[in-house]
């Protein structure tokens, strides 16, 4: 019975700890403008340095497994929920991250549909592109964490930024070239 609770979750965290957790990420749904990943470096200051439920090298690795397996990007939500309480963390941050904004979605594409000229809904629409982009850079700057102080991360976001910027490249070439700069060791 207690291997039962500890893949639930329930040994060591409680139901007050699950509502926490659900309703921080109800609250972060509705900031993940362009994905939940753009939420990801709020995520990490309440999981790691606030409650102190995960280190910051699992929530990286949570994060980084989750983007390398095939499925949506959604998917390191779930793996940080499963790391921080087990199968309840799964439900209760996967709720919590796409209820509400499930919701606000739904509730918006009705109201676009019969106010589709509306000059407030365009504005609303072309104001999200520099906020996305913000969350993106921050969310970037919270997971080269671990390894910003080495001199060859810096090469390989400038190399990858120009590279985008610049080229019609995919992406998946700047995928690869971090994976062999990490496992030889270049980005620390």
């Amino acid at each position: 019975m207690a291997d039962s609770w500890a893949l639930l979750g329930l040994q060591s965290f409680g139901w007050p700890q699950l509502l926490q957790l659900f309703g921080h990420f109800m609250l972060l749904s509705m900031l993940a403008v362009g994905g939940a990943i753009t939420t990801a470096p709020d995520m990490q200051r309440y999981l790691v340095h606030e409650q102190g439920w995960m280190s910051d090298a699992q929530f990286t690795a949570s994060v980084a497994i989750a983007q390398a397996a095939p499925g949506p990007n959604i998917l390191f939500v779930a793996l940080v929920g499963l790391n921080v309480a087990g199968l309840m963390g799964v439900l209760a941050t996967m709720l919590g991250i796409m209820l509400p904004s499930s919701l606000v979605a739904w509730s918006v594409g009705r109201l676009r549909r019969q106010r589709s000229q509306s000059i407030v809904l365009r504005a609303f629409t072309a104001g999200l592109t520099p906020l996305t982009l913000g969350l993106l850079l921050s969310t970037g700057w919270v997971l080269m964490a671990p390894t910003r102080q080495h001199w060859g991360t810096g090469v390989l976001v400038a190399v990858t930024v120009l590279t985008m910027v610049r080229t019609k490249l995919s992406p998946l070439w700047l995928i690869a070239l971090g994976a062999v700069a990490g496992m030889q060791g270049l980005t620390g």
